[in-house]
């Protein structure tokens, strides 16, 4: 595809969304209207967002890619990711009725409003939504640098400064649409990039004649290996339950009749979907076994057999959900930075009147810190599996064991957390260990959860009911919404 035609193209649909986020962002006029929608979001953005999010990044690079390689072991991103959306469905949503604004406040809850797991949490969340959001970065960078051949850090730069000037203006209401919009457009783009591009080769036969055989294998059991497999699967399903621009949309949605419903219809499709980036990995890889990089299989494939109108049109679908979801990442890392950071900092909540002007400051911030780490990597699949098993694994079963284990408590949170951490750390360091795993997250969730069962048992129990953690978050957050000149000046109960 000729690149001043993409490049021109694809400038055009920035302006219109710049254009989105000044139109909705009209009416907002506090920190919850810019970073949570209003906490009024229907069901058709909800599902929008979802969609877009889960078919971003991760399915039109990571898992093409994966694809090429691997055949039909690409699928496994999208079985993990459909499990991961389904069972945060069953078992989070209903926390949509605390009223939470940030994850940390949720696992917080969870051990009595505990002030140690609230900023602990909240420093590992802003560092995780950092990490998601370079992985986006990354992502969109190569994708835009492998189309309009110019350089991958420039091609960074610009999908970095390109959303970040919408969701500056619009906040999260012009995320949500911009995702809703694109995820239309991406999965039927998707599902035709697969069909016309098995036509392309002679059908499925030659698909897997270009395949060794053991990527043919059911999801590449026999290339991959079972633990390897499961660990790619459970990774991904991890990240959807601990990530937090997920539980943004928990905290935004109308009510949990809604989010639960949006997230199933989700799931259910995504399940469904999971196939088609292997479809067109392997595709991609029959027509050209020698490309220098398989994270290149999607953009590939779109420009050799889509008709030139229509393969722009999906490439910049693809290019836009990359940022629609990077976008995420960022709102729900400035929320995390506004709600808890800010407090742990400063002793008080930002004023009412200051909030959107320091959210739209602190995206600026955000962006800025994930792109400088998007600058050093170029392997998608690596970056997530990594960041989530380090960052995210410990806060997967810190929600787990909170959610549904009344005994505890905040020793327990913290140990769940540094379990993680070290677990991944010495799997990541053991080239055989590595290989055995896959990815560090199996020893990591077994061994966060071990330590905050243990930790737990062995420290005194929380003392602080669930209806006083609920007054002591709510006390603080109703704080942002109170006059400039007021802060919160209740100290938290702390678990005896």
């Amino acid at each position: 595809m000729n690149s001043t035609l993409f490049l021109t193209g694809f400038g055009v649909y920035v302006v219109f969304l710049i254009w989105l986020g000044w139109f909705v962002s009209r009416n907002q006029k506090s920190g919850e209207d810019f970073l949570l929608g209003g906490r009024s979001l229907p069901l058709f953005l909800v599902l929008g967002t979802t969609v877009a999010t889960m078919v971003g990044t991760g399915s039109s690079m990571g898992a093409v890619g994966f694809g090429y390689a691997n055949g039909w072991a690409g699928a496994l991103y999208g079985i993990g990711g459909a499990l991961g959306i389904l069972l945060l469905a069953k078992w989070f949503a209903p926390v949509r009725e605390l009223n939470f604004m940030t994850m940390s406040e949720e696992l917080a809850y969870y051990v009595g409003a505990n002030k140690i797991v609230k900023n602990v949490v909240g420093v590992l969340i802003f560092v995780a939504s950092i990490g998601w959001l370079g992985a986006h970065i990354l992502g969109g960078g190569m994708y835009l640098a492998w189309i309009a051949d110019i350089d991958i850090n420039t091609a960074k730069l610009i999908i970095a400064a390109a959303f970040t000037i919408y969701v500056v203006i619009g906040g999260y209401t012009a995320v949500v649409w911009t995702d809703t919009i694109q995820a239309v457009i991406l999965f039927a783009g998707f599902i035709l990039m697969a069909v016309m591009s098995v036509d392309y080769i002679g059908g499925m036969d030659n698909l897997y004649a270009a395949m060794e055989p053991a990527a043919t294998s059911f999801l590449a059991i026999d290339k991959l290996g079972i633990i390897p497999a499961v660990s790619l699967a459970m990774v991904v399903g991890v990240g959807v339950l601990a990530t937090p621009s997920f539980r943004q949309r928990i905290y935004s949605g109308k009510d949990v009749s809604t989010i639960r419903r949006s997230f199933v219809i989700s799931g259910v499709l995504y399940l469904f979907f999971s196939i088609i980036p292997a479809i067109i990995g392997m595709a991609a890889h029959a027509i050209n076994p020698d490309l220098n990089n398989p994270n290149f299989s999607f953009p590939y494939i779109a420009a050799t057999v889509l008709p030139v109108g229509v393969g722009m049109i999906v490439l910049i679908a693809g290019l836009s959900a990359t940022m629609s979801s990077a976008s995420s990442d960022a709102i729900a890392g400035v929320s995390i930075l506004m709600r808890d950071i800010y407090i742990m900092f400063t002793g008080k909540v930002p004023a009412k009147d200051k909030m959107v002007a320091y959210s739209r400051i602190s995206l600026v911030i955000v962006i800025g810190f994930a792109l400088l780490f998007a600058l050093t990597s170029n392997d998608i699949i690596s970056y997530i599996t990594k960041m989530i098993s380090t960052v995210m694994s410990g806060m997967f079963v810190c929600g787990m064991l909170g959610r549904f284990w009344a005994r505890y408590n905040w020793q327990g949170a913290i140990a769940t957390l540094a379990g993680a951490s070290v677990a991944s750390f010495a799997i990541m360091f053991n080239a055989d260990w590595t290989t055995f795993w896959g990815n560090p997250v199996i020893p990591s969730v077994l061994t966060a959860l071990a330590a905050g069962v243990v930790v737990s048992l062995a420290t005194p129990a929380n003392t602080v009911t669930k209806a006083e953690a609920k007054a002591i978050l709510d006390a603080e957050r109703q704080a942002m919404e109170q006059d400039a000149a007021e802060t919160v000046s209740a100290k938290p109960v702390m678990a005896k």
